[in-house]
């Protein structure tokens, strides 16, 4: 006879492997796991003190994002920080795809949708920036959903798929150019010119905004990151 699964260890099992999602995006994003490093399923469990289930959801969910390679027989190792010619493809495709997302977005999205996007540039000059991880986790948490949300009032969900795919490599996107924040106060400037465009209703308009933000991120980071 088949027993019902408990909803409440679906829940804890979900809530464990947040947490070491959390902590190791942490580690990646402060440095402390530098790349090429190997990351160590067992390792990591006895350091958290969990079973080894909660690491390798982790780890795959972290293989998303590109900031962690499973290589075959040898387990899972930190993924070379981005070159200049990675970088420059990602925003590339960046440029393709979150202009027009922005103008699609401007000629469907509601006031509900304004309203979030304004929260999330609120939430955004608010966030904290210092230099760890802790720190300045929800401003990046800001900046994506600020992206995202964009990318899901297209009204398209090709375009939304399309975003969806990039956006698992913008985490390892923001190492490029060395650990933390640099660049907020311009960051949060363009965010406000983009939503002002979109509630301006002119759809023109927001695709222009957006991809000027776009390459000034570009622009930034490539002025930071190390030569090579």
């Amino acid at each position: 006879m088949a027993t019902a699964r408990r909803p409440g260890r679906a829940v804890n099992r979900q809530v464990l492997a947040d947490h070491v999602y959390a902590e190791l995006l942490a580690s990646l994003m402060d440095g402390r796991l530098a790349p090429g490093a190997v990351v160590s399923i067992d390792g990591t469990a006895r350091d958290l003190d969990v079973s080894p289930t909660p690491v390798r959801e982790a780890l795959a969910r972290l293989e998303h994002t590109g900031m962690v390679r499973r290589v075959a027989l040898k387990g899972y190792r930190v993924a070379p920080v981005f070159t200049r010619e990675d970088f420059a493809e990602l925003m590339e495709a960046r440029l393709a795809i979150e202009p027009v997302n922005a103008k699609l977005a401007c000629e469907r999205i509601g006031r509900k949708g304004l309203a979030e996007l304004e929260t999330a540039v609120e939430d955004l000059k608010a966030a904290p920036r210092g230099p760890s991880f802790a720190e300045f986790k929800d401003y990046l948490e800001a900046d994506e959903r600020f992206h995202q949300l964009i990318a899901q009032h297209t009204g398209n969900q090709f375009m939304e798929a399309a975003y969806a795919s990039l956006g698992g490599q913008i985490q390892r996107f923001r190492l490029f150019g060395g650990v933390g924040i640099t660049d907020a106060d311009s960051a949060i400037a363009e965010h406000q010119a983009v939503l002002k465009a979109l509630l301006s209703g002119d759809p023109g308009k927001a695709e222009a905004a957006m991809a000027a933000h776009i390459r000034q991120v570009r622009a930034r980071a490539m002025a930071d990151a190390p030569a090579g």
